[in-house]
């Protein structure tokens, strides 16, 4: 009879408890090093500023030093971020509220009983969000574009007015167009995926009860998938915020699209432009906590609301 030694025995205890830290270590470190550590260091770089004596020429003539919250102070207070901060607010008014009715529509109607062809249709609904944003953005421009653009084409052999999509009011549609062709698919996908989970007997017992289709989709399916809306609905609002690609592919083909835009094109314009990342990323910490704010705001209303509705 072997007589096992009671330190391998412990050896092996601190190996299976240990194992679940071995595993996890790839993935703390990826995020260590590529999401820490750049917020880190976005923190430091927004707590200094570069400053120049004489000329700026010569050694030593460029110092970087200490300037605590003057680029928070200067970013908050910087008209520009402001009106882009306005900008996307309302472009947000748009993208969001249309996306995500299309996108509930669109699961409601493939989750019916008589749909044909209905993974051809689920395919052609979520293929243009697989389009890379600046290609989408490309596509869509050259369509709004009135020498280029068959549409416009077709408009003026009918004698009608051809609407200039890149100037004006009609610029926010534009954009928003872009937006909502490009994620509809995937806010589909989310919702019509809740759908398929809830149970059949459901849908049979509010049947017998003589529920029509349209009743069974407001009063079961809809408030049956509420927390994949909630989900779709955070994930549409920080897209909106951090809006980027589109009015920046779009910029060289109007006028009407500034390089401060967007907040995101500010700290793209201060950073790679202006040569500023002091002031680019102390603008960047001001976004980011602006979005955490405004996003657990809206999930403390969400969840108040789900709480009062389920205690009634």
């Amino acid at each position: 009879m072997s007589v096992k030694h009671p330190r391998a025995g412990r050896a092996g205890a601190y190996g299976v408890k240990a194992a679940p830290y071995g595993f996890l270590a790839p993935a703390a470190v990826l995020f260590l090093l590529f999401f820490a550590l750049p917020i880190g260091y976005a923190l430091w770089l927004s707590l200094h500023k570069v400053e120049i004596s004489g000329l700026g020429l010569g050694k030593g003539a460029r110092r970087e030093v200490w300037a605590g919250l003057e680029n928070y102070a200067a970013a908050l207070t910087d008209g520009e971020l402001g009106h882009g901060a306005l900008r996307v607010l309302g472009y947000g008014a748009i993208v969001v509220p249309v996306m995500l009715g299309l996108a509930l529509l669109f699961a409601l109607l493939l989750d019916a009983e008589r749909v044909r062809a209905r993974s051809f249709s689920r395919l052609a609904i979520f293929l243009p969000y697989a389009i890379p944003g600046v290609i989408a953005a490309l596509l869509w421009g050259f369509l709004y574009l009135p020498d280029v653009s068959p549409f416009h084409y077709a408009l003026d052999r009918l004698g009608l007015p051809r609407p200039d999509l890149l100037d004006g009011g009609p610029l926010f549609l534009a954009l928003a167009n872009i937006a909502v062709w490009g994620g509809t698919g995937f806010n589909m996908i989310v919702i019509y995926t809740s759908l398929r989970s809830i149970p059949a007997e459901v849908y049979e017992a509010a049947k017998l009860d003589g529920a029509s289709p349209l009743q069974i989709a407001l009063r079961i399916k809809i408030p049956m998938v509420a927390p994949s809306l909630v989900l779709t609905f955070f994930f549409s609002v920080i897209a909106t915020l951090q809006v980027f690609s589109e009015p920046t592919t779009l910029k060289p083909l109007t006028n009407g699209i500034s390089t401060t835009w967007s907040p995101l094109m500010k700290v793209y314009s201060d950073a790679f432009v202006n040569g500023n990342v002091y002031a680019a990323s102390a603008t960047a910490v001001v976004l980011s906590v602006a979005t955490f704010v405004l996003s657990f705001a809206l999930l403390r209303l969400s969840n108040s609301r789900t709480a009062q509705g389920g205690t009634r």
